[in-house]
């Protein structure tokens, strides 16, 4: 039997009647590339004269049909997630067109009529108004995957997803079209399966998006825009990301097993001296060589070929009445650093049962999750592996580090320290749909999020150098209740449709923490992990236990309005109110609307017969809050002491009193975005070519901020407040473009990407500057390297311009001000760390069995701090026998005595062009080769991530930002001593039975 991209059904030649006009029908059966029969594809019969639309799905054996229409011409769309859409287009002329064969290919699916999750419902891509993106599994990237912003990275205009560094499951920062606080979160906000997350960390240094197994992931949706945002209210000013899982499917019970595996090395080395290097430089600056006769690579000796694994089996299937989709996932994954793994187990089970003729639906989803992460003191692993004495040998004759006066091994700190976190997680929720009459469904959802964490920071004692032994321990437990009550009700009467909802929800979530430490430890005994009792000091000048508990509630009110007009006109409007527990007594509640309307112009007589296929014009507008702050901030908080007292009596001790260290602050109230939105959604060449233009105005302002009281009375240093007439503007623009074309029967393919064009500005602050990211490093502590800076972005670095050297070697800055002095007077904003521009391309191919997909991402228009070369590559440090790079001996011209504070000799550009990933795989024809009885699918691919970077930057990655906040001040662009990033290499093998 020939193998085909799309198969061929055959086709039998049925004898046709005429029939009335009125009478005629369009049938036949979709399958996928291996001649299976798909159920449940969508397809939409749009009669392009009339304009008169008509949908229905395909069954359990892939059948549908369209009866009872009229003649004229047809464009059949057939749409199945994970499966690249299809049209066809056919003219019924008295005569019904029965036994059509239509082929899906799997691939990327984006015709108008693609379903998308939006708040509290579901929404064809046709019927929206706002600006919202769907991603589905098919189009997710690939690779090494540890949370939900890897899937997402490069794919969405408007998203702009920064790995923190390259350590797996390490922090990654997000936000939708830019960030628009200075001490609240800029994170957007989760909703995994209708469960909005909480964004506190579950303890460890690790992404709280990691519990969540990439392969369970059937869908994310991004809503962008305020109009889409504001029915979640206080929580979206950041921007809403819908998760949703994978479902079974009725007629469809099949076991999956997917396999992948590979290694990953070190991208990227900093060029440091080697030995014969070393020795000559250090002679040239006069400083003293110590030879120790070796000749080391510390990059090397602390790096290692890191290999991963990752196992998922997936069990789903059911009937017309009972679904369900279990799984259990296991990953290990090896950092590129010595002494770093990752482990991952999740395990999921999603239920759906329909009962009393489907009029009530209980869906139930749960998920499990254990991570296991174990990490090296990486600061110092890398600052050690730049810094040391080349000529240091890293063994000695015993194989054991070697060990040396004056100086540590970087060996001998990956054998000392571990840091051990472990995680357990549950994420659940049960809900339940009743349709009480025709359109009218209540829908009741109650969801819990529970997780607990354990984190070991231990420190080994030593000898050489001598070290005492320490370990802490950090406890966090994580509880977020939610429970929700709406109803929705959809009508229509001739030309009008209209879908209303009201809803309420009640959210709790309860965060503690507690945290103990014991020193001094025997040399050659059990680890302190295992057994902290051994520990020796329990005075609580060290080591004082703490702990902290807060909980926090929020209470809201919702409701939204969709209205059509003869399926053309579109128009939503919602309102919100939010009730924190975070805000003063004064403005508990936040009120938040939006309004938005869209005119589908291709549905106009006059645009018939034009090229467009589709052309929607889009407006909206809407506000949203924040409300990420610390609890309790409104509320007085009281110390009592013996200090703070009267003499009750002439002689004798004071009696504890109690004084004030923070007063109430009742006014407190929401930080409020404002955004405008103003897009069009097309399609021409019969949807072959299609594309997105958005811009959009979001102007965040009573921004919350900590700051110095006004009132010296004040008992507390700072106090939160909204600052006045201070804003925060992002403008920008975006573009999503996607052609995707056939040549011959069994080669198709796809091209696109994405831009995004934005500006960020800070307004009418009455500081000067409020300081963020701070320096690190010997004689830098004090010193700051970015700031929010009146007309300039977040994340503008403001230093002093480095001008070159004096007659005497030492540096020259900028004389600002002109008064012959060089102070911090004379510091200027040199740029900023948020890119002006962020772009994706993608390709996607395939001929017959094989598959090619590509993805490439960049950013540019910003810049990066390197505190690492600040801190260690400059010609003092060299001349100590500190090892460094040639950057330190750049100039020749500069003092050996030079010092090297904080300027922009160390601001560089950041911009880079990165091929994120490649794909290439081939799927197995299962009933050429006879198996397919047993075996329905197999495929086996080669996927290689990170596999080059162009860019200036001569760190290891420009994609860094470590977190130097000051103040809970939101740093941006510093890199210092990050964790290099990897390039991998994965196998993978799938298999469904």
């Amino acid at each position: 039997m020939k193998s085909l991209l799309f198969c061929m059904l055959f086709c039998c030649c049925l004898p046709f009647a005429r029939a009335q006009e009125t009478q005629q029908s369009i049938s036949g059966i979709v399958r996928n590339e291996a001649g299976e029969p798909l159920e449940g594809v969508s397809i939409r019969a749009e009669n392009t004269g009339s304009g008169t639309v008509v949908t229905t799905t395909s069954n359990n054996k892939g059948v549908f049909t369209f009866s009872r229409l009229p003649n004229g011409p047809y464009r059949l769309t057939f749409t199945h997630i994970g499966f690249t859409d299809r049209v066809e287009n056919y003219v019924l002329n008295d005569r019904s067109i029965s036994s059509l064969a239509v082929g899906l290919q799997r691939g990327a699916s984006i015709a108008g009529d693609e379903v998308v999750v939006v708040g509290y419902g579901r929404a064809s891509k046709r019927d929206l108004t706002g600006s919202v993106k769907s991603i589905k599994a098919a189009d997710f990237n690939r690779g090494i995957i540890n949370s939900p912003q890897d899937l997402l990275q490069g794919k969405i205009s408007g998203v702009n997803v920064t790995s923190t560094s390259g350590e797996p499951g390490g922090l990654q920062s997000i936000t939708v079209r830019g960030p628009g606080g200075i001490r609240t979160s800029n994170t957007p906000l989760f909703v995994v399966d209708g469960i909005p997350l909480d964004n506190s960390s579950p303890g460890g240094a690790t992404n709280p998006l990691n519990f969540l197994n990439p392969q369970d992931i059937e869908s994310i949706d991004v809503l962008k825009d305020a109009s889409a945002t504001a029915i979640y209210g206080s929580r979206g000013a950041n921007g809403v990301v819908l998760i949703t899982t994978r479902k079974g499917k009725a007629g469809f019970n099949n076991l999956a097993y997917n396999f992948s595996g590979g290694f990953s090395k070190l991208a990227r080395k900093l060029p440091v001296f080697n030995a014969a290097d070393y020795k000559r430089e250090v002679a040239a600056l006069g400083g003293e060589v110590e030879d120790f006769g070796g000749s080391t690579d510390w990059q090397d000796e602390v790096t290692r070929t890191a290999f991963t694994q990752n196992h998922n089996l997936a069990l789903s299937g059911g009937n017309d009445r009972l679904t369900y989709y279990g799984s259990f996932g296991m990953q290990q994954q090896e950092g590129v650093l010595k002494g770093n793994i990752l482990k991952r187990y999740n395990g999921r089970m999603n239920v759906s049962q329909k009962l009393f003729d489907n009029r009530v639906v209980i869906d139930v989803n749960l998920s499990a999750n254990n991570t296991v992460n174990q990490r090296p003191d990486i600061a110092g692993l890398i600052g050690g592996s730049l810094s040391s004495n080349p000529t240091i040998p890293a063994y000695d004759e015993a194989g054991k580090p070697y060990q040396f006066e004056n100086g540590i091994n970087p060996l001998t700190v990956l054998d000392l320290e571990k840091d051990l976190t472990t995680i357990n997680r549950i994420l659940g929720n049960v809900s339940g749909a009743v349709t009480i009459v025709k359109g009218l469904v209540y829908k009741l959802n109650f969801g819990v999020d529970n997780s607990t964490s354990t984190r070991d920071v231990q420190s080994l004692p030593n000898t050489v150098p001598l070290r005492q032994g320490r370990l802490a321990t950090l406890n966090n437990y994580n509880r977020n209740y939610l429970i929700e009550n709406y109803i929705t009700y959809s009508g229509d009467r001739g030309d009008h449709k209209y879908t209303i909802l009201g809803g309420h929800s009640y959210q709790k979530v309860y965060l503690q923490g507690r945290g103990t430490s014991i020193n001094n430890f025997p040399i050659g005994g059990v680890e302190p992990i295992y057994n902290p009792g051994t520990g020796l000091e329990l005075t609580l000048a060290n080591n004082r236990p703490f702990g902290y508990a807060e909980i926090n509630e929020l209470q809201s009110f919702y409701s939204r309005l969709n209205y059509q007009f003869r399926n053309k006109y579109l128009f939503t409007a919602s309102l919100r109110a939010d009730g924190s527990s975070k805000f003063g007594d004064n403005n508990k509640y936040g009120y938040f609307p939006s309004f938005s309307a869209a005119w589908i112009a291709s549905k106009e007589d006059f645009l018939s017969n034009s090229i467009f296929s589709n052309l929607k014009l889009r407006a909206g507008w809407g506000q949203t809050g924040n409300q990420e702050i610390p609890a309790k901030i409104t509320q007085a908080l009281f110390t009592v002491s013996a200090g703070t007292s009267y003499p009750l009596y002439p002689a004798g001790a004071y009696p504890p009193g109690a004084s004030y260290t923070r007063l109430a602050n009742p006014d407190l109230q929401w930080e409020v975005s404002r955004q405008t939105d103003v897009g069009v959604d097309f399609e021409i060449l019969n949807g072959a070519l299609s594309g997105t233009v958005d811009y959009f105005r979001k102007v965040t302002d009573d921004i919350l901020l900590l700051v110095i009281p006004a009132d010296p009375v004040q008992p507390a240093p700072t106090v939160w407040n909204n600052v006045p007439d201070m804003t925060i503007t992002n403008q920008g623009l975006e573009f999503d473009l996607q052609y995707r074309g056939r040549a011959g029967k069994d080669f198709s393919y796809s091209i696109g990407g994405n831009l995004t064009l934005i500006k960020n500005r800070v307004e009418n602050s009455p500081y000067s500057v409020i300081p963020s990211g701070s320096a690190s490093g010997a004689g830098l502590t004090s010193a700051t390297i970015n700031g929010y800076v009146n007309g300039e972005p977040i994340g503008t670095f403001y230093m002093q311009r480095f001008t070159g050297f004096d007659e005497n070697g030492l540096s020259t800055y900028e004389d600002v001000t002109k008064d012959g002095i060089v102070n911090d007077k004379d510091r200027l904003a040199l740029g900023s760390a948020l890119p002006t521009r962020t772009y994706n391309l993608f390709l996607n191919m395939a001929y017959k069995g094989f598959d090619l997909s590509a993805n490439f991402n960049g950013v540019a228009g910003n810049k990066v701090y390197d505190n690492t070369a600040n801190a260690g590559f400059y010609k003092l440090l060299l001349s100590k026998s500190v090892n460094t790079t040639p950057e330190a001996i750049k100039y020749p011209e500069e003092a050996v005595t030079n010092a090297a504070p904080v300027s922009s000799r160390f601001l560089k550009d950041g911009k880079y062009f990165r091929f994120n990933n490649l794909t290439v795989g081939y799927n197995f024809n299962t009933m050429k080769l006879g198996i397919s009885k047993a075996i329905t699918a197999m495929r086996l691919s080669l996927t290689g991530q990170n596999l080059f970077v162009s860019t200036p930057y001569n760190g290891y990655d420009p994609e860094v930002n470590t977190d130097r906040a000051i103040e809970s001040a939101l740093s941006y662009g510093i890199d210092y001593l990050s964790y290099p990033k990897a390039r991998t290499f994965l196998l993978g093998f799938n298999v469904t039975f």
